[in-house]
């Protein structure tokens, strides 16, 4: 069975070379078997569609043309494909599911989902000599011990392309859904489609309250709006500690030099040239310059010096 066309011809070709006549060739969806071929096969050999992350050796294209969103899509889809091959196997008999991708995601995390959702299934050894056994952990996750039965093939330890293989064994037949559940389903189902006839009647029999409701809900939703857009008044500002008017002060600090190394801790600045507009301060610095020139006049004072008398032109003249 499969559901492209084009690949049923070297099915078909393979069969005619080797040949089986006691083949029938199918084109259908493999999800549709397990309701139409109820406990039917005593062998199954399921070749799931994969990412084909394992044949990256022989196709490089696969590197790019593969996303991660690609992988999830075909772990659902493998995921419907064994269960309904497990409801078409026939109770005792056995079932090979096989992927050529080396994914944990595609391979055991698939497998897992099958034992934890059927429990009348177990895995059996594969009977293969070589190959690694499967993952029964894989970061945070863990899976069943029995996994350890599975084989994984490498590319690059094994000669071949990457490779997985689960031999799977029905032991008893699935229980079918209780009638009790169906049951509820329905009176469910019932229960539903009753109410929403009551609702449609009351919705016709009173229209306009609803309106009514509407229209209150409205204005008191637009009120409420409006209270929030309110203005509140402004605060008034604190008078400043510092003398003179405000824009003066701006634009004396924005003029003013400051020592960088009078910085305190708390951020304070020394301003170099203090420059002030009143006049009982520029008449103190005016004085303190005044005296400061007199200290440098009294001690910057010019001394006298004796003049030396010229002893020789004195006893010349006396000659």
């Amino acid at each position: 069975n499969d559901l492209k066309r084009d690949r049923q011809k070297a099915t078909i070709g393979n069969l005619h070379r080797l040949g089986v006549t006691n083949a029938l060739v199918t084109q259908m969806d493999g999800r549709l078997l397990g309701k139409t071929h109820k406990n039917a096969f005593d062998r199954i050999l399921l070749d799931a569609p994969c990412s084909g992350l394992g044949v990256i050796s022989r196709d490089q294209s696969i590197k790019v043309s593969r996303t991660l969103d690609d992988v999830k899509k075909t772990v659902v889809l493998q995921k419907e494909l064994l269960s309904s091959g497990l409801q078409a196997l026939k109770v005792g008999g056995t079932m090979v599911y096989s992927t050529c991708s080396i994914c944990v995601h595609e391979n055991e995390e698939v497998v897992d989902y099958a034992l934890s959702k059927f429990p009348n299934i177990r895995i059996v050894d594969c009977g293969l000599n070589f190959g690694k056994p499967g993952f029964t952990r894989y970061q945070h996750k863990r899976y069943h011990p029995s996994l350890a039965l599975t084989r994984r093939f490498y590319p690059h330890v094994h000669n071949m392309d990457g490779f997985f293989v689960a031999k799977i064994e029905k032991f008893d037949e699935f229980k079918a859904s209780s009638s009790k559940e169906e049951d509820k389903e329905a009176t469910k189902g019932e229960a539903d489609n009753d109410g929403e006839g009551e609702t449609v009647n009351n919705d016709a029999a009173k229209p306009k309250q609803k309106v009514v409701t509407q229209d209150r809900n409205d204005k008191t939703k637009s009120n409420e709006r409006k209270k929030k857009k309110k203005k509140r008044p402004l605060k008034p500002r604190k008078p400043s500690l510092e003398t003179g008017d405000k824009d003066d002060n701006d634009d004396e600090k924005s003029n003013q030099k400051f020592n960088p190394r009078d910085a305190n801790k708390r951020g304070t600045k020394r301003p170099m040239n203090i420059k002030t507009k009143d006049k009982s301060l520029a008449s103190t610095n005016n004085n303190k310059a005044a005296d400061i020139a007199k200290k440098k006049q009294k001690s910057n004072a010019k001394v006298t010096k004796p003049r030396r008398r010229n002893f020789t032109s004195d006893i010349g003249g006396s000659s």
